[in-house]
C-alpha cells in the first residue's frame, strides 16, 4: 500500500505571482518599481522562474530609511494600546490568508506544504499576537524604556515569513520603525505581507521593505540613519556586519550559524529519539540554523539506534513540496545543493560512510535525499562545518562527561537536544552544554514567548519573549561628556620630579590567579597624582600577562557553580574588608586628585551591598509556551569577561564593573584606570581576605587600549565591557569580531559613577548574563 498524491492547489498563489512580473519595494506606504538591476526568483522544486525581484540601490535604501525616520516620532509616541491594535490586525489578517501564505512560501522556498501550513504560518500569527501584548504592557513592564529609532533588519531564506515576524513584531511593538531586507532568493511572502500592512492601514514609513542581495543589506546596516541592526544568517556575514558598524553606536543582535548536538543516552526511548532525529535534521530539509546536525549516541546502543534510524529513513517521502504526503521538499537553490554535495564528497574522502534514504528524488529541482554519516571524527570537516542540509554526522560516547566534551567541541552554541529517561541526567547535561536553547526529549520546538538565540559564534541577543523585547528598547538617555584619552604613560625611565614616597618602597604588581605577579616584560611606569607628584610605579602588563590572566580565569570555572547565596556572602565580606580600610582608600583617592574621595569609597561599599543583594534575586523565569512543556528561562554567566575600567572614579568605576560580573558567576580580567592604577593594586589584599577564589578576579595595569584590544581579540574571553574613548569603542568592537563576543560600551561618554542611576542597576546585570532557554516535558 502506498500513498496517493495529495497536491495542494497553487492556482491563487500563481495568479498573484503572474500579476507581479517584477517585485519591487515597499517604501513609505507605497509599492515602488525597482530602479536598479533585477534577478530571477526561481521555484527550487521545478527550476521554473516565478518572477523577478529588484536589487535595492543606495538611493532606494536611503529613501526607505528617511521614510522610517520621518514616521518614527509619531509611531513611538502612540499609546501602547494603539500599536497593539495594529499588531493584532496583522495577526488576524495573516490567519485569514494562512493557505495563501503557505502555498506562496512553498513555491518560493521549496519547503513542504505541511511545514509551511502547520508550522511556519501559524507561528507568524502567534508572534504578532504575542507582541501585540507586549505593546499593550510595555509601559508597565519596561518603565522608562523607549524605542531605539529605525531598525535595519536582514533576514535569511530558510524561514522567510517567520523570520520577518520574529524581527518586525517586537520592533513595532516597542515603537521602532523598520527597514527590512528579505533574502533575494525568497522575497515573495514579505511582499505579500507588505500588502497586508497596506490593507490594515499601517501608517506609511512604519515598515519599509527593500529587496536585494548582500550589497543591499550592507547599505542598510551601514546607513547612518539606522539605530539598530538585527541580522539572521551566516557567522561569516555576522562578522562582516560587526566590523562594518563598529563605533557607530548602533545596537546589534546576531542570530547566526549552528552545529547543534543531538545527544542520545542509553536509557532514552529509542523510538521517540528516532522521531526526534526526523524533526531535528530532516525538518525543513535540514535548512535550520538550530538543526540537530551532530548525533551523539551512547556507545552501547549505537548499533541499534543507527539500525532503527536507517529503517525510519526508508519510510521518508521526498518530492513535490506541494504534495501534502511529502516529508522532504527541495533545497532553496541548486547552488545550495552543489555546496552540500561538495561537503558530502569531502566527508567520504575523509573516511566517512554516507547512508541515504532510498526514496527516489525528482531529477528536476534542487532535491537532496536525507541521510546521515557514520565513521565521522570530531576533526572532520563535516563535524565542524554547518552543512545546512538534511544530512547529520554521528559520533559515539561512553560517559556523560565525554558527551559534554563532544557536544561543546564546536565554535557554535545555538541549540542542543538531550534524550534520556533519567531527568536528573538530562537536566545536568542541559546545564553543562554551551547552547542558548536546550530541548529535553524534544527538538525544534518554538514559541513567541520563549527567547531564542545562541552562545559563542552563534551570535548574541535574543528573539522572542521578554528578552527579545529588550533588544528593541533603550534605557533612558544619560548625560555624559566625551571621555578624553588617558594621559600618556610617563614612561618606564626613572622619575626625577617631585614624589610622595612611602617609608618603605612598595612594588605594585599585577594580580593573577589569586596571587600578585610581576609583569612579564619586567617593566613599570610612574604614576602621578595631584600636582604631578609621583605616587609610585605600576606594572606595565603586556599580551602575555593578558594570556596568563585569561588562563587563570578559565581555571576558576567553579565560581559559576557556586550558589548565588554564597556569592552574595562573598560580596558582603568584600564590603566588610573594604570598609576596614576606608580611610586608606580615601587618602589614596585624594592623592590622585579625585574630587570626592570619601563619597567614592562610601559609594563603593553601597554598591557591593547592592550587588550582593541582587546575586540571589536576579532570577530566570518559567514561561508559558506550549502545552505539555514547561519552559525555563535561565540567566547563565558568560564565563570569562574582560572589563576595561574608566579613568574617572578609579575605585568606584572599577568596582562598578567587577561587582555585577562576579555576582552573576563570571570570572573577570579587569584593566584598571590607566592614569590611577594604584587604587586597584590596593585592592589585592582586600580580595585575598574576602574568600574570592583565585582566578575569579584578575587585575592588570598598563596601557588601557593595548590591553583592551588583546582582550577583545582573545577567543577565550566571552564578553567585554569597555569604558574608554570613542575611538577605543570602534577599536574593541572591530577586534571582537573574531569570536563574536558581545561588547558593551558607554560610547565614549563619561558617567557620574556616584549616581546609582548611571553607575549601577539591572542593566549591568542583564549585560553580565546570557539567556538559556530549556524546554522540559511536563504533564500528559
Amino acid at each position: 500500500m502506498d500513498y496517493g498524491p495529495a497536491p495542494e492547489s497553487a492556482t491563487e498563489a500563481l495568479a498573484w505571482i503572474a500579476d507581479r512580473p517584477v517585485i519591487g519595494h515597499f517604501i513609505n506606504g507605497r509599492f515602488t518599481a525597482p530602479e536598479g538591476e533585477t534577478v530571477e526568483v526561481v521555484n527550487p522544486a521545478t527550476d521554473a522562474v516565478l518572477t523577478r525581484v529588484g536589487l535595492g540601490t543606495a538611493t532606494e535604501v536611503d529613501a526607505a530609511v528617511q521614510a522610517a525616520r520621518a514616521a518614527f516620532p509619531k509611531w513611538a509616541a502612540l499609546p501602547g494600546h494603539d500599536r497593539a491594535r495594529y499588531l493584532y490586525a496583522l495577526a488576524r489578517h495573516v490567519q485569514k490568508r494562512e493557505r495563501f501564505f503557505s502555498v506562496l512560501e512553498t513555491l518560493d522556498n521549496g519547503k513542504t506544504i505541511r511545514e509551511s501550513r502547520d508550522i511556519d504560518v501559524p507561528l507568524v500569527a502567534r508572534h504578532f499576537y504575542h507582541h501585540a501584548g507586549w505593546a499593550e504592557l510595555m509601559a508597565d513592564d519596561f518603565p522608562g524604556h523607549t524605542a531605539l529609532g529605525v531598525c535595519g533588519q536582514i533576514i535569511p531564506w530558510n524561514f522567510p515569513l517567520l523570520m520577518l515576524a520574529w524581527k518586525v513584531a517586537p520592533a513595532l511593538a516597542a515603537g521602532n520603525t523598520v527597514v527590512l531586507k528579505p533574502a533575494d532568493l525568497t522575497p515573495l511572502t514579505a511582499y505579500a505581507f507588505a500588502e497586508i500592512c497596506a490593507e490594515i492601514g499601517l501608517p506609511p514609513g512604519v515598515l519599509n521593505i527593500v529587496n536585494g542581495d548582500g550589497a543591499t543589506g550592507a547599505l542598510i546596516a551601514g546607513h547612518e540613519g539606522v539605530a539598530k541592526v538585527a541580522f539572521t544568517g551566516s557567522t561569516e556575514v555576522g562578522r562582516v556586519i560587526r566590523r562594518q558598524i563598529a563605533g557607530s553606536g548602533k545596537k546589534l543582535s546576531l542570530e547566526l550559524g549552528g552545529k547543534s548536538p543531538f545527544i542520545v543516552f542509553e536509557d532514552a526511548d529509542l523510538d521517540a529519539a528516532v522521531e526526534g532525529v526526523v524533526d531535528a535534521i530532516w525538518f525543513n530539509q535540514g535548512e535550520v540554523c538550530c538543526a540537530g546536525s551532530r548525533l551523539l549516541v551512547q556507545e552501547g546502543i549505537a548499533p541499534r539506534f543507527f539500525d532503527r534510524l536507517r529503517k525510519r529513513m526508508e519510510t521518508l517521502r521526498g518530492g513535490d513540496p506541494l504534495d501534502k504526503t511529502m516529508d522532504v521538499g527541495a533545497l532553496v537553490s541548486r547552488k545550495q545543493l552543489a555546496r552540500i554535495n561538495g561537503l558530502l564528497a569531502q566527508a567520504e574522502a575523509e573516511g566517512a560512510t554516507l547512508h541515504r534514504a532510498p526514496a527516489q528524488m525528482p531529477a528536476q529541482g534542487a532535491f537532496c535525499a536525507p541521510g546521515f554519516l557514520t565513521g565521522t571524527a570530531p576533526a572532520h570537516t563535516v563535524s565542524q562545518t554547518e552543512i545546512f542540509g538534511p544530512i547529520a554526522t554521528t559520533l559515539t560516547f561512553r560517559t556523560p562527561d565525554e558527551a559534554i566534551t563532544l557536544a561543546n567541541d564546536t565554535r557554535y552554541g545555538l541549540a542542543a537536544s538531550v534524550w534520556s529517561q533519567n531527568i536528573d541526567r538530562a537536566i545536568e547535561i542541559a546545564a553543562k552544554v554551551k547552547a542558548g536553547v536546550v530541548w529535553i526529549n524534544a527538538t525544534n520546538i518554538f514559541d513567541a514567548g520563549a527567547p531564542f538565540g545562541g552562545f559563542r559564534e552563534s551570535g548574541y541577543g535574543r528573539e522572542g519573549g521578554r528578552a527579545g523585547m529588550r533588544e528593541y528598547l533603550t534605557a533612558p538617555a544619560r548625560p555624559g561628556k566625551p571621555r578624553p584619552d588617558p594621559a600618556p604613560l610617563s614612561g618606564v625611565a626613572p622619575h626625577a620630579g617631585k614624589a610622595d614616597r612611602p617609608s618603605i618602597d612598595v612594588t605594585a604588581k599585577l594580580y593573577i590567579g589569586g596571587k600578585q605577579a610581576r609583569a612579564d616584560g619586567g617593566q613599570s611606569y610612574t604614576v602621578t597624582g595631584k600636582g604631578g607628584v609621583a605616587l609610585g610605579q605600576a606594572a606595565l602588563a603586556n599580551r602575555k600577562d593578558v594570556r596568563n590572566a585569561v588562563e587563570a580565569a578559565g581555571k576558576a570555572g567553579g565560581w559559576g557553580g557556586v550558589t548565588a547565596h554564597n556569592r552574595a556572602q562573598v560580596l558582603y565580606f568584600l564590603a566588610e574588608n573594604l570598609s576596614q580600610r576606608a580611610e586608606e582608600f580615601t587618602a589614596a583617592l585624594a592623592a590622585c586628585g579625585t574630587p570626592k574621595p570619601a563619597e567614592e569609597v562610601a559609594a563603593t561599599l553601597r554598591r557591593a551591598f547592592w550587588y550582593a543583594a541582587q546575586a540571589d534575586k536576579f532570577d530566570g523565569t518559567v514561561t508559558a509556551t506550549k502545552s505539555n512543556h514547561v519552559t525555563l528561562t535561565v540567566n547563565e554567566p558568560f564565563g570569562t569577561m574582560g572589563l576595561i575600567a574608566p579613568d574617572e572614579a578609579p575605585l568606584l568605576g572599577l568596582m562598578s564593573l567587577i561587582l555585577p560580573a562576579i555576582a552573576m558567576g563570571n570570572r573577570v580580567v579587569a584593566v584598571a584606570s590607566q592614569s590611577h592604577p594604584l587604587l586597584a593594586t590596593r585592592l589585592y589584599q582586600v580580595l585575598e581576605t574576602s574568600d574570592i577564589p583565585g582566578g575569579v578576579v584578575n587585575l592588570l595595569t598598563g596601557t588601557r587600549d593595548e590591553l583592551a584590544k588583546t582582550l577583545a581579540e582573545h577567543d577565550d574571553v566571552a564578553a567585554l565591557w569597555y569604558c574608554g574613548s570613542a575611538s577605543g569603542v570602534a577599536m574593541v568592537e572591530t577586534a571582537s569580531a573574531g569570536n563574536l563576543k558581545p561588547v558593551w560600551t558607554d560610547q565614549g561618554l563619561t558617567r557620574d559613577w556616584l549616581d546609582p542611576a548611571q553607575g549601577q542597576g539591572r542593566d549591568f546585570l542583564h549585560r553580565a548574563v546570557q539567556v538559556k532557554t530549556i524546554w522540559l516535558p511536563y504533564g500528559a
